[in-house]
């Protein structure tokens, strides 16, 4: 017999809530008013901003539900049609070492509608008198300027163009209305997205020659907020592990979300942004008015982290980065460089229990989050995540030895061609031809290249000829000994 559809009968049949085993929304929360429109339909925004809003829910909180508006011609908007919005997150991983895995049934959606068939139903949500929240996720390269783009398209052409479209129907459906603002979240993973998204729609505004009354209004009623995401979300299973998965729930679900413990949504905004946020005090969402510390942390720590390590695990065989935690040398190398040399650098909240929390996230035995695809431009990656950090312990007054020791693997593993495209790499194997190998001069040649570090690390203290012993040690023992004796040096320090 096949297994029911996940839907709101389903949830709502007392069977269904009687369940313990998965969180199940009330009934009553089914009928909640839309309150928020979402640009994106994707994994990501279903395991991060639904689940704050369907806190906030149960809490008494928010006392609405989400439009989500898709794009993409992904077809997730029939699916979700087909589940009466409802989904079920798969909260899978290790918080405070312990491991986490608990199921949850979403019921923060009221429905998906998709803006190339449906645009009139979206510009109609617009006019919602109750709308309060505008949130989006549309990649790095969403929040951009499409100079062609027009207004009178359904609908226009880019996520710019389509949320200008948007306010200005709202703008105008209530005579500009200052009372009649929204908030805007973006999630896109940019610097300053929600300030570089609100110069887009007022450049577009003034290209198409909307009202004037529109500009002033989105400057006195429509905040855009810059903000920080973090959470990994590797979305939908595989075929064959969501057949496993809907087995054991005993619903079909194609729409089931996988995503990490952790979670953490920064907002920028002061205590007046904060009331206008009715799910500011769900467990996650810091509402700060500063969010450049909390990504400065996640840059140099989560992100800084995973670049260090990468060549040293790729280079001792590894293939993830539950390899590279589980390694025993490559595990101790990457927590002495994350503990030792990175957090006391960073002068962000929290730093330390932030980069504990990372430690436990890389050891996420559900999540197989590939090296290959980290050493993605690595050299780029080395430049914005690590080189700050070497620089800082320089400053400091300290030697920064295994940041020395990841960054000579890292030469030697572009000198061996290891990794993905990385625009930079050929000026690295320039430096080897240069010096035909002999570590000192490479090592000198290559942290004195201030124009590919944008810092001259020559000047570091200690750095240079720690990055040409660790490169010396390699080539004379192997890179597996080279780290064992590496990490022996620093336990007898």
């Amino acid at each position: 017999m096949p297994l029911p559809l996940l839907n709101r009968a389903l949830v709502e049949s007392a069977a269904f809530q009687a369940r313990t085993d998965v969180g199940v929304p009330a009934p009553v929360l089914l009928d909640l008013p839309e309150r928020a429109v979402q640009f994106g339909t994707g994994a990501f925004l279903r395991g991060f901003v639904e689940p704050f809003l369907d806190a906030a829910n149960r809490a008494g909180r928010f006392g609405g539900r989400v439009v989500m508006v898709g794009s993409t011609g992904s077809g997730r908007d029939r699916v979700l049609a087909e589940q009466d919005g409802l989904f079920t997150l798969s909260v899978q991983g290790i918080q405070d070492g312990e491991p986490v895995h608990e199921q949850r049934v979403i019921g923060s959606v009221s429905r998906a509608l998709s803006a190339v068939d449906e645009w009139d139903a979206v510009l109609a949500c617009a006019r919602n008198p109750l709308l309060e929240l505008v949130f989006s996720n549309t990649t790095e390269v969403g929040i951009v300027l499409d100079e062609d783009d027009q207004p009178d398209l359904a609908p226009p052409r880019s996520f710019p163009g389509k949320l200008t479209r948007f306010l200005y129907e709202r703008a105008t459906a209530f005579g500009f209305d200052p009372a009649r603002g929204v908030v805007v979240l973006p999630c896109e993973l940019i610097e300053d997205n929600g300030d570089k998204l609100r110069a887009i729609v007022l450049r577009l505004a003034e290209r198409w020659h909307l009202d004037a009354r529109f500009a002033a209004w989105i400057a006195s009623a429509v905040p855009f907020c810059n903000t920080l995401v973090d959470r990994i979300v590797p979305g939908t299973p595989a075929p064959d592990a969501r057949a496993e998965a809907e087995t054991a729930l005993g619903y079909r679900d194609a729409l089931l979300t996988v995503a990490e413990a952790y979670c953490l949504f920064v907002i920028q905004g002061d205590e007046t942004m904060r009331a206008r946020l009715p799910f500011a005090d769900v467990p996650g969402v810091a509402v700060t008015e500063d969010v450049a510390p909390y990504r400065l942390r996640k840059v140099r720590m989560l992100n800084g982290a995973h670049t260090i390590t990468v060549p040293t695990a790729v280079l001792c065989g590894c293939e993830t980065v539950l390899d590279a935690v589980r390694h025993p040398m490559v595990g101790p190398f990457l927590r002495r460089a994350m503990l030792d040399e990175i957090v006391p650098t960073v002068d962000a909240p929290g730093g330390e229990a932030y980069a504990r929390a990372v430690l436990d996230r890389f050891a996420n035995p559900y999540v197989q989050h590939a090296l290959r695809d980290i050493s993605l431009q690595q050299t780029m990656k080395m430049r914005v995540r690590v080189v700050p950090s070497i620089v800082r312990n320089g400053v400091l007054g300290r030697v920064p030895e295994s940041l020395a020791f990841g960054f000579a693997a890292y030469l030697r593993m572009v000198r061996e061609g290891l990794g993905l495209a990385d625009d930079q790499a050929d000026r690295v194997r320039a430096h080897w031809a240069a010096c035909d190998a002999a570590e000192p001069e490479l090592a000198s040649a290559v942290c004195a290249d201030a124009e590919l570090w944008g810092a001259d690390l020559s000047t570091v203290p200690g750095f240079t000829a720690a990055v040409a012993a660790a490169l010396t040690r390699m080539r004379t023992l192997g890179v597996e000994a080279a780290l064992e004796q590496h990490l022996a040096a620093g336990a007898t320090a």
